[in-house]
C-alpha cells in the first residue's frame, strides 16, 4: 500500500514526533534557566533600590543636621571653633555616606544570588532525583561565578559521584504494564442489575480499582521499579535520506537496585458504555493547570480530582520524582471513534452518520454540540499532558482486531484516526494493538508482512502488543521497535492472587492487591 503515500512526507512523519519531543524537552530546560535569570536580576534590582534609598536617606539626615540652629550658632564662631566643628562632623559624614555606597560593588552583593542560587540549587537536585545528572550539572554550572559557590560545587560533585555509580540497563529485559481506566466505585462498576451479567463480567475483567492502582504503584515504587519510555531502550537514527533506523540503548543507566519498567494506558477517551458504571466523565484542567478527572458520584456530586491513572500518576511522581527516568510516565493508546478524554471530537458526531444507539442518544442530550469547541477543549489536555511527561500512540480508529482485518481495512482505519486523533494529539510514531493482537507472531517482522508494511509506511516504528506469559518479551531490530505488555487488570490480579501464573512475582504480589470487593471468580475477557 506504500505507492498510496509520498515518500517525502512519510519520513517527515517518521521523524516529527521525536523532533515534536526534543523540542518540548529544550524549551523546558531554556526556561529554567530564563526563571534563574530573572530570579538573579529581581534580586540584584531589589538590593540597588535598597541601597539607594539607604543613601537619600542619610544623605538627607545629614543635610538637616548641618542646618540646624545649634550648626548655624557654631558657623558665626571663631575660625577655631569652625574647624573644631568641621572636625567633629565631617568623619560622621564620611562614614554615614561611604558605609551605604560600598555595597553596589560586585563584592559587596555576593549575597544576593544566594536565594536565587538556592532555588537553582532545588532544581537541580529535582533533575538529579529524575536520574538526569547531566541536566542537573549544566543547570548550575550555568550560574555565573559558580566556581566560587562552595554549596554549588558541592552538590556537582555529588551528582558527578551518583552519576558514575549507575550501571547500564539490560533493554532486553524491560516489562511493559498497562491499565484501562480506574473503577471508583465498585458497586456501580459491577453492578448486574443496572449494567447486566455481561458488561460486568467485562469491567471486572479488564479494569484496576483505584485501590489496586495505589496499592500497585506504591509496591513496585518500594521494589526499586523506574518508569522509563520505550523510545529510551534504544538509540534511534536517522540517515541524510531520512530512513530511521535502531539499535539497542547501552547508555541507559540507573543506580543499583534500579529496575526499568514501561507504562502505557489504553482507551482514554470516557467511552458512552462507561457512563452507568461510576467512571470520570472526563479530562479538564484545574485552576493550576494541572490534568484533573471530572467525576460525579452516585449522589450526583461533581468532582475534580486524581479519579484515573494519568493525574494519580503524576500526583505520585511529584511526591516521588525518583520513581520517573527524566519525567517519564507512559503512553496514552487512543481510540477515535468515541472521541478522546471524553470530548465527543470525532467527525460522525458532526456528520450524524454511522452513528451507535448511545452516541445518538448523547446527541439527543447535547443539543448545542460544536465539534469545533469539543476539539479544542481536547487539544488544551492533550497539550497538558504532553507537557508532564505523557506521550500518545494509537490504538487504531475503531479498537480493531487487526489479525482477522485485511489491509485495506487498516488502511481506512488508520486514515479516521489521523483525520480525527492525530488532529488533536500530534504525530505519533506508536501503535498499541487494540485487544492484545499483533500484526504477526513471535518471529521477526518480514518485508513480506503487507501489514507491517503498511504501518512502517504510514510512519510507525513502535509496535505493541499483550503477552502476560512471560515477564518481559522485547524486539528491537533495525527497522522498528516491539514489545510485549503485562495487563495489570482484574483477571490477571485474580489468576496470580490463585497461584496461576508468577508472571507479576518480581513486580508485587497480587494477593496483597487484589480488591476483595470485586465478583468472584474474575473470568477470561469478560466471558462467563
Amino acid at each position: 500500500m506504500s505507492e498510496n503515500f509520498d515518500d517525502l512526507d512519510q519520513k517527515k512523519q517518521a521523524t516529527d514526533y521525536d523532533d515534536d519531543f526534543e523540542e518540548r524537552r529544550r524549551l523546558r530546560r531554556q526556561k529554567r534557566k530564563q526563571q534563574v535569570m530573572i530570579q538573579r536580576i529581581v534580586v540584584l534590582c531589589t538590593l540597588v533600590l535598597v541601597v539607594g534609598v539607604a543613601v537619600f536617606i542619610s544623605s538627607q539626615t545629614l543635610f538637616k543636621s548641618s542646618t540646624s540652629p545649634k550648626n548655624a550658632a557654631s558657623s558665626t564662631g571663631t575660625s577655631g571653633q569652625q574647624a573644631s566643628m568641621q572636625q567633629q562632623t565631617e568623619p560622621p559624614v564620611q562614614t554615614e555616606t561611604s558605609a551605604p555606597v560600598e555595597p553596589v560593588t560586585e563584592a559587596s552583593v555576593s549575597p544576593a544570588p544566594s536565594s536565587s542560587d538556592s532555588s537553582t540549587l532545588e532544581q537541580a537536585k529535582l533533575l538529579a532525583m529524575g536520574y538526569d545528572y547531566d541536566g542537573a550539572i549544566e543547570l548550575l554550572k550555568a550560574v555565573p561565578n559558580y566556581e566560587s559557590n562552595t554549596e554549588i560545587t558541592a552538590a556537582i560533585s555529588d551528582f558527578e559521584t551518583q552519576k558514575a555509580s549507575c550501571v547500564a540497563v539490560d533493554v532486553n529485559t524491560v516489562p511493559h504494564i498497562f491499565y484501562h481506566s480506574l473503577v471508583n466505585d465498585p458497586g456501580r462498576a459491577f453492578n448486574v442489575s443496572v449494567l447486566g451479567q455481561g458488561t460486568v463480567d467485562g469491567m471486572n475483567a479488564w479494569m484496576t480499582t483505584i485501590e489496586e492502582f495505589d496499592k500497585i504503584t506504591q509496591t513496585m515504587y518500594d521494589n526499586g521499579y523506574v518508569f522509563v519510555r520505550l523510545r529510551d531502550l534504544v538509540v534511534e537514527s536517522t540517515d541524510a535520506n531520512g530512513n530511521v533506523t535502531f539499535s539497542p540503548n547501552t547508555s541507559l543507566m540507573l543506580p543499583p537496585g534500579k529496575k526499568p519498567i514501561v507504562l502505557s494506558v489504553d482507551d482514554l477517551s470516557y467511552y458512552h458504555s462507561y457512563e452507568l458504571a461510576g467512571f470520570p466523565d472526563k479530562l479538564v484542567l484545574d485552576e493550576n493547570g494541572e490534568v484533573k478527572c471530572h467525576y460525579v458520584t452516585a449522589d450526583g456530586t461533581e468532582q475534580i480530582g486524581d479519579f484515573d491513572v494519568v493525574p494519580r500518576l503524576n500526583t505520585f511522581l511529584k511526591e516521588h520524582p525518583d520513581g520517573a527516568y527524566k519525567g517519564a510516565r507512559g503512553m496514552i493508546a487512543l481510540t477515535g471513534y468515541n472521541g478522546v478524554f471524553g470530548y465527543r471530537t470525532d467527525s460522525d458526531y458532526e456528520t450524524r452518520d454511522n452513528l451507535l444507539e448511545d452516541q445518538s442518544k448523547w446527541l439527543s442530550e447535547h443539543p448545542d454540540f460544536d465539534r469545533s469547541v469539543e476539539i479544542a477543549e481536547a487539544t488544551k489536555i492533550a497539550e497538558a499532558i504532553k507537557e508532564s511527561g505523557w506521550e500518545f500512540a494509537s490504538h487504531t480508529w475503531g479498537h480493531l482486531s487487526v489479525t482477522n482485518k485485511t489491509v485495506e481495512q487498516l488502511q481506512t482505519d488508520n486514515e479516521k484516526w489521523v483525520n480525527n486523533v492525530r488532529n488533536i494529539v500530534g504525530p505519533v510514531d506508536t501503535i498499541i494493538f487494540a485487544h492484545g493482537n499483533d500484526i504477526g507472531d513471535w518471529q521477526d517482522y518480514s518485508p513480506e508482512n503487507e501489514k507491517y508494511q503498511y504501518f512502517k509506511s504510514a510512519g510507525y516504528n513502535y509496535f505493541c502488543n499483550v503477552d502476560s506469559s512471560q515477564p518481559y518479551w522485547v524486539q528491537i531490530r533495525s527497522n522498528y521497535v516491539r514489545q510485549g505488555r503485562i495487563n495489570l487488570d482484574g483477571y490477571l490480579l485474580y489468576k496470580s492472587s490463585q497461584g496461576g501464573t508468577t508472571v507479576l512475582d518480581n513486580m508485587f504480589a497480587a494477593s496483597q492487591v487484589f480488591d476483595t470487593r470485586r465478583p468472584t471468580p474474575v473470568v477470561a475477557n469478560g466471558e462467563s
